[in-house]
């Protein structure tokens, strides 16, 4: 893994094995995490770029009634042992793996982001979900809305990389809306929405 960043896929599933083997050897419980970002879409095939860092949006848990996603702040200290274990090895900065955006948990996820979801097991005590197409659109939306002053973001590469359908961008819109439902961030999305050539959507939200 080069100049500290996640270069390809291989780059991701070698360090997120390396994370795996740590926990099985520090005696984890079986750890179940969610991730979105540049990460999984590299590991899905479905961007080709480097990223910096993994993002853990959740850390899910099984219950009775099915899976139930958490806060992934704070990370189990095994957890956060293991990160920096692994970080030293490779030479990765020490939040290689973070909780950046977990606080779109509180304000809910995606109706069905846990059923969609890819998942990868590393090892007995490590099993990571990658969030499918569908809903990284749903985050790259809001992501480059916030950041549309700062002219092209990467999330708006990745967005017209993921080529979305009108039906799949209106569902992201409107789900982006419950967490800033302010008239601000309405007309941003809306210009966003027209730059990627779907004024219909814009109009209809």
């Amino acid at each position: 893994i080069k100049s500290n960043m996640f270069e390809n896929k291989e780059a991701v599933e070698t360090t997120l094995s390396a994370l795996g083997e740590q926990l099985q050897s520090f005696g984890s419980q079986p750890l179940d995490i969610l991730v979105c970002g540049g990460s999984a879409l590299q590991v899905l095939g479905l961007v080709d770029r480097a990223t910096k860092d993994i993002d853990a949006l959740a850390m899910i848990e099984r219950q009775e009634q099915g899976l139930a996603a958490h806060r992934a702040d704070p990370f189990p200290s095994i957890l956060t042992q293991a990160i920096q274990k692994v970080a030293r090895d490779f030479k990765l900065p020490e939040k290689w793996l973070n909780s950046g955006p977990t606080s779109a948990v509180e304000f809910g996820l995606p109706d069905g982001i846990l059923n969609r979801a890819i998942v990868k097991e590393y090892g007995d005590c490590l099993t990571i979900r990658f969030i499918n197409r569908l809903d990284q659109i749903h985050f790259k939306i809001f992501a480059a809305t916030d950041q549309l002053g700062a002219g092209q973001s990467r999330h708006y590469a990745d967005l017209l990389a993921l080529q979305p359908t009108a039906q799949e961008l209106k569902q992201a819109a409107r789900w982006t809306m419950t967490h800033d439902p302010s008239e601000g961030y309405k007309g941003e999305l809306k210009k966003i929405l027209i730059k990627l050539g779907h004024k219909d959507v814009a109009e209809g939200i």
